[in-house]
């Protein structure tokens, strides 16, 4: 067991079922080991300086308006809901998570060496770390901010929408419609997989990134992509502002407003746009 609150003020609960309403409600200073939440709501509303290790919840609203939780070796099962919900100070270490929409308006928040098989994760939080963990589902970190992921793996689409000041290292990512309507994002080391990539955003850059997937970065304010490959990537870069360094050969260009683009070869250049002066774009091929 890492990490457990000890100090004799601690109260210590091992090997409990809990279930209806509130049964720990306003707890404090409280580890708990190998217990189950069943049916019921709201377990941990309340609550403050909270460890658990081995726990199961299964119940609705947990820790709701909590502050200082860690949660290690757990598991939150399929049947609960909308666990984690305007909490301060959550740490979540090697826990699986099959329940759905766990975050809300949460901020302090770090997770390692977790899975999360759930919809609808991260929405509307803060001051995010996540290190070491996968995650499956659709709408990751809706509305966020202020993000760090490091050895990072999502399959899911429509992630990373609407969000802000987010910085990705050596994560794999498979995703349509990524990364829409964000701003000031930065990505290292990491492969991008799928359509639409990053519609609608500004400040967007890619450091050593393989994108792979039709119509990417399109409609971007500053874009920015250095020593990247592209592959499968067509119709890239419409009405997009851009200074982009690119190792492979694009399969098509469409559009770009301004800015330069490098590239080993571009297979198709489209500029067809009658209210675009080309002049303020430079292009370089081998």
């Amino acid at each position: 067991m890492k990490n457990c609150i000890s100090n004799k003020n601690i109260n210590i609960i091992e090997n409990k079922k809990f279930e209806g309403e509130r049964p720990l409600f306003k707890s404090s200073n409280t580890n708990l080991i190998n217990c189950e939440f069943a049916k019921g709501e709201s377990a941990l509303k309340f609550a403050d300086n909270i460890n658990t290790f081995n726990c199961k919840f299964s119940s609705k609203y947990l820790f709701w308006n909590d502050t200082n939780i860690h949660i290690q070796e757990s598991q939150f099962e399929e049947g609960g809901r909308a666990s984690i919900w305007y909490s301060d100070g959550i740490i979540l270490e090697d826990t699986k998570v099959d329940t759905p929409k766990i975050f809300r308006d949460a901020k302090n928040i770090i997770i390692k060496n977790c899975f999360f098989n759930t919809n609808e994760t991260l929405w509307d939080c803060k001051d995010i770390t996540i290190k070491n963990s996968k995650f499956t589902g659709d709408y990751l970190l809706f509305h966020s901010k202020n993000i760090l992921l490091d050895d990072f793996f999502l399959d899911g689409n429509y992630s990373f929408q609407h969000i802000n000041n987010m910085t990705v290292k050596n994560a794999i990512i498979n995703s349509k419609d990524a990364f829409w309507n964000s701003e000031n994002i930065t990505v290292y080391d990491s492969i991008i997989e799928g359509e639409y990539l990053g519609w609608y955003s500004k400040n967007l850059k890619f450091v050593n990134c393989k994108i792979i997937g039709t119509q990417p970065l399109c409609y971007i304010e500053n874009l920015i992509l250095e020593n990247c490959e592209m592959i499968n990537t067509d119709l890239a870069f419409e009405y997009s502002t851009l200074k982009a360094d690119i190792t492979t050969s694009i399969q098509s260009v469409k559009n770009p407003i301004s800015g330069f683009i490098k590239a080993k070869n571009i297979e198709e250049l489209i500029l067809n746009d009658e209210k675009i002066n080309f002049e303020e774009l430079k292009i370089i091929t081998e």
